[in-house]
């Protein structure tokens, strides 16, 4: 931890087509040294004098030795003098390039003499040839890293953006499934071209380093493909660029390649006009014969002719395109018909041994989820939804259809579903460690969570909830985030579940206001919770009490009755007396940073303002925890928080047993002034 992480976008001026070709015949006759793209480096400092700079001084030279011996792809390891003093590190080649010695040379050298860079205990540089990365901390051998994050694009606009755009993601997905194939240890790398009109092409590249597994492959470019939109959509190039894996496309070919097509030769049939000579003729005048002016002037009008009915093969054909593609749309993330997500119901109750309890692994406001073995293997979560949807099956069959088009790393995939008569049943992917609140909440699992891990989980849910947000087709406003719908994966990352279930049962909803009100109380905001109102902003309050919960590893409501109403009072009342870092689980003490730590329960207070105005978005709040270069403002009051459990001094309305609730808001209390908010 300790990275100064930033995303950070560059915009590139756009090149003309012709310049490009004089530039690439330039570098034929002279090679160009390797373009630096830009660097990283982590605030965590060494001095110059230590075991540890020396150490990173080895690791240079041991990569710079085995990039100029031709090396596409090496990693290695300099042990110090205990495990925090061990150096990780690797360099990547562009998978076009079979070596890049003097790139891995020039990046090393770069890292050790530049200023906030020299001393630092992890960094990374990007150059358009290489990238090299090194750190104290060994995860970086053998895990998918998709922060910090750069992002480049061009500062030319195409001219059909929405046809080109789903050209752009049709392309670049067939080539990051073509990347993501090789196993372990074996290059990742693929491009491939596609023709946008008769004299323009698209060029695309994806690829990942060496040590991902395939599946960690196709997540780190799924993810890397995803943010074409936010930073480069509608340009003539970009480049999305992760630690584990990058994404780049433009307008010429950027890359080597043997498919490139050759120069151009004359055109069969055509003659050739004579070589030029000194003769004379006859008369002593000089001049040209008749034979020579048809050879010049009949290739050069046959020539013409030829180019004419060219373009107009090429107008036909475009508009020909144009009209199938239109006929025939293509989706982003390539999902097929709705027809290839239906599972029959007798297959669901032989893979889950038809819904026993054995198989049960829970039971939420939407239904009871069971675990499934499909005849292929595969295992599966199978959630059998309650009678509460008022949705029709075709309505419902084309919810399903949107929803399981999102697919984003930190969101549990929906695979498909069953509608069979009455049973509604939606088919996830299965993530083996359950939810959250099984491991963050139980005294005897929660030390599994270091601070390291729970870290990375608030910055999973964070960039998964933004997607949602802001980056997904559908807008969605989750409603119901709680610890019990994060899920965690065989590498404890966050898997936000339910996130299309608001949409799934139809919910009555108007301008931002529902009259049922799905949710749970103490994650619910005061707005939605007593009025029904409901806002992007209703998201970042259950998000700032999930942080405060995984901060403390309690519950909402484990101080009820007590000094303090809630957890959110509780580390209010920490804030104010200065001691904030109490709130802490004590499992984490030897394990934290406190400067993480602060700014987490900093941001999440921030979250939890009662005027929704106040809260920050899911893309502030990710820049809150990617930068420390940004300063967060002084937190006010926390909202009123309602209590999930039962007390006599509250109204009645408010009395409730069960996890998830409707409740009308005619009943509702506690008149609030509420910001007026857009529907998402």
């Amino acid at each position: 931890m300790g990275w100064n992480w930033m995303r950070i976008t560059f915009n590139l001026v756009p090149v003309s087509l012709s310049l490009l070709l004089l530039l690439n015949f330039a570098t034929t006759a002279k090679a160009q040294g390797p373009t630096y793209v830009y660097n990283i480096c982590s605030d965590n400092k060494t001095t110059a004098n230590s075991l540890f700079k020396k150490d990173i001084n080895t690791l240079f030279s041991s990569l710079s030795s085995n990039a100029t011996a031709n090396a596409e792809f090496f990693n290695t390891t300099v042990p110090g003098t205990n495990s925090n003093d061990t150096v990780y590190g690797l360099f990547m080649c562009r998978g076009d390039l079979s070596s890049c010695g003097q790139c891995v040379v020039n990046a090393t050298q770069k890292l050790s003499s530049d200023a906030n860079c020299s001393l630092s205990k992890r960094a990374i540089i990007w150059y358009d040839e290489c990238m090299v990365w090194y750190s104290n901390n060994r995860s970086i051998l053998s895990t998918m890293f998709t922060r910090p994050g750069v992002y480049l694009s061009n500062t030319g606009n195409v001219s059909n953006q929405e046809s080109f755009m789903k050209l752009l993601f049709k392309t670049m997905n067939e080539t990051a499934k073509e990347a993501a194939k090789s196993p372990v240890l074996e290059k990742k790398y693929a491009t491939k071209q596609a023709n946008i009109s008769g004299f323009q092409n698209l060029y695309c590249m994806a690829q990942c380093t060496d040590n991902l597994t395939p599946r960690d492959c196709a997540s780190c470019l799924t993810e890397a493909i995803t943010e074409l939109t936010p930073c480069c959509g509608g340009k003539q190039g970009g480049r999305v660029l992760f630690p584990s894996c990058f994404v780049r496309y433009e307008l010429y070919p950027f890359y080597s390649s043997n498919a490139l097509a050759p120069s151009p030769s004359p055109s069969a049939g055509l003659v050739p006009p004579p070589p030029a000579t000194n003769s004379s003729n006859s008369g002593g005048s000089s001049g040209l014969s008749s034979g020579t002016i048809v050879a010049i002037v009949v290739p050069i009008a046959v020539a013409v002719l030829l180019f004419v009915a060219g373009v107009c093969f090429l107008i036909r054909r475009r508009a020909r395109k144009k009209h199938d593609s239109a006929q025939d749309p293509q989706t982003v993330t390539e999902i097929s018909s709705i027809d290839s997500l239906r599972f029959d119901l007798s297959t669901l109750e032989a893979a889950t041994k038809k819904f026993s309890q054995d198989n049960k692994l829970g039971e939420g406001g939407f239904g009871e989820v069971y675990k499934g073995l499909l005849p292929s293997g595969q295992e599966v979560a199978v959630k059998r939804l309650s009678k509460g949807s008022v949705q029709g099956g075709e309505e419902f069959k084309n919810e399903v259809e949107l929803v399981a088009k999102l697919q984003h790393r930190y969101l549990v995939r929906l695979l498909g579903f069953c509608l069979q008569g009455e049973e509604k049943i939606l088919v996830y992917e299965y993530v083996p460690n359950k939810s959250l609140d099984y491991i963050l909440f139980d005294p005897e699992k929660q030390g599994l969570l270091d601070w390291t891990r729970r870290y990375k989980i608030i910055g999973g849910i964070a960039r998964g909830i933004q997607y949602l947000h802001e980056d997904s087709r559908l807008k969605i406003i989750h409603r119901d985030l709680k610890p019990s719908n994060i899920l965690l994966d065989e590498d404890m990352n966050p898997k936000i579940a339910d996130f299309g279930m608001a949409r799934l049962f139809a919910v009555d909803q108007t301008q931002g206001n529902t009259s049922r009100i799905v949710g749970t109380y103490g994650y619910m905001s005061p707005e939605y919770a007593m009025h029904g109102e409901f806002s992007v902003k209703s998201d970042v309050y259950s998000f700032g009490v999930l942080v405060l919960e995984i901060i403390s590893g309690k519950k909402i409501s484990s101080f009820y009755e007590t000094d303090a109403d809630d957890l959110v009072s509780y580390a209010w009342k920490l804030w104010k007396e200065g001691t904030p870092l109490e709130l802490m689980d004590p499992t984490l003490r030897k394990s934290y940073t406190p400067n993480e730590v602060m700014r987490c329960i900093h941001i999440g207070l921030l979250c939890v303002q009662e005027d929704p105005a106040d809260r920050p978005t899911m893309a502030t709040i990710m820049l809150m925890l990617d930068s420390y270069s940004v300063t967060l403002p002084v937190p006010n009051q926390p909202a009123f928080v309602v209590h999930s459990g039962t007390d006599s001094n509250m109204p009645k309305e408010l009395q409730f047993s069960g996890a998830t609730t409707n409740v009308s808001v005619q009943n509702s209390v506690n008149e609030m002034s509420v910001s007026e908010m857009d529907s998402r």
